[in-house]
């Protein structure tokens, strides 16, 4: 009764599918990389490209320490995110840091995590980055003090669109105005 016909030509699977299947030949983490375009998606443009900035609670934020931030709870009961954190604490204890009041010293601890795991996150980010601007599905480039570049430095912060079958991610279809006005970045817990 409700029988379609697929033609040779025709691609079998959804959008969403297809983009799976190019993500686990192309990627060498396709679920990390997954992630990585969503995340992007939400903060997204209608044209499809994210950053330089993203607004979080009351300011801006570059994209990529977003990004890094947003992914973060994905490793928290790594066994190594564990030893990073006694190792942290083993550090600052030698250092003196630590006042042995554990409503002072928790946060210091937990700062100090978060911006090495934010260092090494910018790493994964930058690999994942890279994969996926070889296989099409993402574009990106650097914004900021007086010149756009393709080349980070000099006070540039990245800016990536998606591209290909990553689009389907961004809620509407994309804009080809050239001179439109762009809307503030959201927050991912804003939605």
């Amino acid at each position: 009764m409700f029988h379609a016909t697929v033609s040779p030509r025709t691609p079998r699977g959804s959008d969403l599918s297809l983009l799976l299947d190019q993500l686990s030949q192309c990627c060498t983490r396709p679920r990390y990389a997954f992630m990585l375009l969503t995340l992007i998606a939400d903060v997204a443009r209608p044209d499809g490209s994210a950053g330089p900035l993203v607004r979080q609670d009351s300011g801006l934020v570059p994209l990529r320490d977003w990004l890094c931030d947003a992914l973060t709870p994905m490793g928290h009961r790594d066994p190594r995110r564990q030893a990073l954190t006694d190792r942290v604490r083993d550090e600052l204890n030698r250092e003196k840091r630590m006042s042995g009041d554990p409503a002072i010293d928790e946060p210091l601890l937990q700062d100090e995590v978060r911006q090495r795991v934010r260092a090494s996150g910018k790493t994964n980010l930058s690999r994942a980055a890279s994969e996926l601007v070889k296989a099409g599905l993402l574009k990106r480039h650097y914004q900021g003090y007086r010149v756009d570049h393709l080349n980070r430095g000099a006070q540039r912060q990245a800016v990536y669109t998606l591209t290909g079958r990553a689009r389907l991610l961004v809620g509407g279809p994309a804009k080809t105005s050239l001179r439109q006005s762009r809307p503030i970045q959201g927050d991912l817990f804003a939605r």
